[in-house]
């Protein structure tokens, strides 16, 4: 029996700690997108990364049309001419191979480029939903955008809207 009611108290105490729990919901994509200073950035990126996929393109490219003229003049060669223009093509391959990873690789041009762009606008975004939370008592925010495995929230903890109108 004494059992019984103190799992019966750690019951109704963990029920009452559960809903002191305030949250809030907020869809971080919906806010970025809904800022101009964002999707021109992001516009600006992405003329970038076309610049450079068509260099990185037009290497290739070139690099077909020298394997081709070998393959057309492969059989009149020496051992030695054709080892070397072999080795050629093949250090041309890495060379660009490096370039695009310099380019588009992780720590690459464009990941810095994007970093320094985007995020002093996050940070932007981030202090406005974390100002937000502390002046309306919410403990703990949900964004729904990066988090797939939400399976359902109430719209009326989306606050959303009302971070985009402060952001305004």
């Amino acid at each position: 029996m004494k059992r019984f009611f103190t799992l019966l108290a750690a019951l109704v105490a963990s029920i009452s700690i559960a809903s002191a729990q305030n949250y809030m919901v907020v869809n971080s994509q919906k806010i970025f997108q809904s800022m101009k200073e964002y999707n021109t950035a992001i516009e600006e990126l992405n003329a970038l990364s076309e610049q450079y996929q068509q260099k990185v393109d037009e290497a290739y490219a070139q690099i077909e049309e020298m394997y081709n003229a070998y393959q057309q003049e492969r059989a009149g060669m020496s051992a030695a001419v054709r080892q070397t223009r072999e080795d050629a093509i093949i250090t041309n391959e890495k060379k660009v191979a490096e370039y695009q990873e310099q380019i588009f690789g992780t720590g690459g041009t464009l990941m810095q480029t994007r970093i320094e762009r985007l995020k002093p606008i996050q940070d932007k975004v981030f202090e406005a939903i974390e100002k937000y939370a502390k002046a309306n008592g919410f403990d703990l925010v949900l964004d729904i955008a990066s988090n797939p495995t939400i399976l359902y929230y109430t719209p009326s903890a989306d606050r959303t809207e009302q971070i985009i109108n402060q952001l305004k």
